[in-house]
């Protein structure tokens, strides 16, 4: 059941992705996304026992799921890496291509000497009690945990360099990274115990661990998918904002105009179809030029040179360029 459901939850951050992600260049997290819902949708257990005898019936199909949810993870920690500017050199590391093929290697090694016999969807609970095969998944969630604790490091960083809502998916991937990484140190005290013969305390910690993955993979998929959510809906807000600024100077853009005719007259088509930023820039600009031009009259009020500055910090918080190319007003006005 919590196969089943992390699967879904996986597969549902894969749609919403390529629906937000669909422009961007890095697709570090997209194929990261893909690569685990494929592993995640093997260890369900009727697509487990439909696939493993199409690969010769002796449970190389957890090989298989396992080296895809590495593989994923690796992707998932290098987009993580490649989002900001912080990239201490042991989370390089950590996600570096060197490490993940000794990691793929040592599975795929240790995974020869384990005694498999036939297909089973309780691999761990029925061969862990073997060496090679507590060797094999703990090095598997070493890995694993290594490239979600340098993701924690990276959110947990990100989180407290964030302001308002941006703050969200930075506590959500944090959380989720949280979880994944006593998810994967409660895998390896099972993996240890089991081995060992200490089952009272495997069975002290087996019941956390499906809890602790639908958590994780909650947790993770709702941090990923929160990132193009917010960013768009900020976008959103953004050309609201602007647009209404730009309706807001209008009738004092008007009068701009009228006594120092700018680039709208000169090509009203082209000012036509600007965009809301640039739109909006345009008017500043002119207002701006009537009111420094010594050869025309152009008073504004109080109010007018107030929203004025406003529109103008809008703009300068997208585009810091745009204010260093405005020009500085120094003329004679009336207070209201």
């Amino acid at each position: 059941m919590i196969q089943t459901l992390v699967a879904t939850l996986m597969w549902a951050l894969v749609a919403s992705l390529l629906i937000f992600r669909r422009k961007r260049t890095d697709r570090s997290i997209t194929y990261a996304a893909l690569t685990i819902a494929i592993a995640m949708t093997l260890n369900v257990d009727g697509i487990y026992t439909a696939v493993d005898p199409l690969v010769g019936g002796t449970n190389l199909a957890t090989l298989l799921a396992d080296a895809l949810l590495m593989t994923g993870l690796f992707f998932l920690g290098r987009g993580v890496m490649k989002s900001g500017e912080y990239r201490p050199t042991l989370v390089r590391v950590a996600v570096s291509a060197p490490v993940l093929v000794i990691s793929l290697s040592a599975i795929a090694v240790t995974f020869v000497f384990i005694d498999r016999g036939r297909t089973t969807t309780q691999f761990m609970s029925d061969l862990g009690a073997q060496p090679a095969t507590a060797a094999y998944s703990i090095i598997t969630f070493v890995y694993g945990g290594i490239v979600i604790a340098a993701m924690l490091t990276l959110a947990a960083r990100r989180y407290r360099h964030s302001a308002g809502v941006q703050r969200l998916p930075a506590a959500l991937l944090t959380l989720g990274s949280a979880f994944g990484v006593a998810l994967c140190l409660a895998v390896i005290v099972m993996d240890i115990a089991h081995v060992t013969g200490r089952l009272g305390l495997l069975h002290a910690v087996q019941p956390a661990y499906g809890p602790l993955s639908l958590l994780t993979f909650l947790f993770l998929c709702a941090g990923f998918a929160a990132q193009p959510a917010v960013r768009r809906a900020q976008h959103y807000l953004r050309d609201k904002r602007t647009a209404a600024l730009a309706a807001q100077l209008e009738s004092l853009w008007n009068r701009a105009t009228q006594v120092r005719p700018g680039l709208s007259q000169a090509d009203p088509l082209a000012a036509s179809t600007e965009d809301p930023e640039g739109r909006l820039h345009r008017e500043i600009v002119e207002i701006r030029d009537a009111m420094i031009d010594p050869r025309v009259t152009f008073d504004t009020s109080r109010t007018e040179r107030t929203l004025l500055e406003r529109a103008e910090s809008h703009l300068v918080g997208n585009d810091t360029a745009v204010a260093t190319t405005l020009p500085i007003p120094n003329v004679e006005e009336r207070e209201s």
